[in-house]
């Protein structure tokens, strides 16, 4: 009886070894903080699914997905033709959350605010140079700004976040859009670089004088000022759960690929720097234990993930794009 005990134990065991599985993904610094989250809690109420991500950027993430060197990436800047055509994996985008990028600031002394689309621009261009500058202080009635050099933050790495505010400022300046225009990538005229949203947020808050963007929750995280942004419909808006809703609620028509810009969208409270994040994942997995693993991962994100958006100042899918995003993941093979 002993023996066929420890037997059936050691057979138990190497099955558990054998289901278990280690999922890992690479990509975007944008949706980190509900990523970390969601797969912490996902591994441990499902503890043979553990789920390794770094988060290095959308551009190192869509490099080692269409390499195979993952078993998903992630972006906030939608893989091109040329891109999904060169990839060894034939990839899905899979919609997991959206959120905002907010312009932040370091100004002693001021709290807050407002940027017209075309002032953003040129202050990336190197055209306004002032925290002075009668174009900013004309957005700004009764705010003291100080004649201080602006310090123009950007990323250097491959970035979703970067995707996200050079198509914005592609959309409100002919100039940006004919010249660095929108990009993972772009080629900045002016400026330092940092890696990652944590280091932008972390540059622009030891260095007064600065602007950068990154993602609402490192603004929120790190206690730095963030403006608002005049919308298209003329209202100063500042990034929120509610705002970004309401940019995703202008959607009419969502493309079967998922691959759509928000940036600019109809509606009197809509923020206009507003993004989807994306999953990228095979169609047909390499691996059917890793593929089913991960298709489930996949429906537990849009179906019980949701509810954990709005605390980490993400805003969760719409109910019928959760619907949509669901059919395609039981379509992946």
């Amino acid at each position: 009886m002993r023996k066929t005990s420890i037997v059936v134990l050691l057979l138990v065991l190497a099955l558990g070894r054998a289901s278990a599985q280690k999922l890992t993904g690479a990509g975007a610094t944008f949706p980190y903080p509900i990523y970390s989250k969601w797969f912490s809690e996902y591994s441990a109420a499902h503890p043979h699914v553990q789920i390794g991500y770094r988060a290095i950027g959308s551009g190192g993430g869509i490099r080692e997905v269409s390499a195979g060197l993952v078993d998903f990436g992630a972006t906030d800047g939608p893989m091109t033709d040329y891109q999904l055509a060169a990839s060894r994996i034939k990839l899905v985008h899979i919609p997991a959350v959206l959120g905002a990028v907010v312009p932040i600031f370091n100004i002693p002394g001021v709290s807050g605010i407002n940027f017209s689309g075309d002032v953003l621009a040129d202050i990336y261009l190197g055209k306004i140079q002032s925290w002075n500058d009668a174009r900013i202080a004309r957005d700004n009635p009764g705010v003291s700004l100080p004649a201080r050099k602006i310090i123009v933050v950007h990323r250097s790495d491959g970035s979703g976040t970067s995707y996200i505010f050079t198509d914005y400022l592609s959309e409100v300046s002919k100039v940006w859009a004919r010249g660095p225009g929108k990009s993972i990538s772009p080629v900045w005229p002016v400026g330092a670089g940092a890696s990652g949203n944590a280091a932008v947020a972390d540059m622009v808050r030891k260095s007064p004088g600065a602007i950068g963007y990154v993602e609402l929750i490192y603004a929120l995280q790190n206690n730095i000022s963030f403006g608002a942004i005049k919308n298209a419909a003329g209202n100063w808006v500042k990034a929120s759960i509610e705002s970004v809703s309401e940019a995703a609620a202008s959607i009419e028509a969502l493309p079967a690929d998922y691959r759509v810009s928000i940036i600019g969208a109809p509606g009197a409270n809509a923020y206009p720097v507003s993004s989807f994040s994306w999953l990228l994942v095979p169609l047909k997995s390499p691996d059917a234990a890793k593929g089913r693993a991960l298709k489930d991962l996949l429906v537990w994100i849009v179906t019980s993930g949701q509810s954990e958006a709005s605390a980490l100042s993400y805003a969760p899918l719409p109910k019928p794009i959760a619907e949509k995003v669901l059919a395609t993941i039981a379509s992946l093979r």
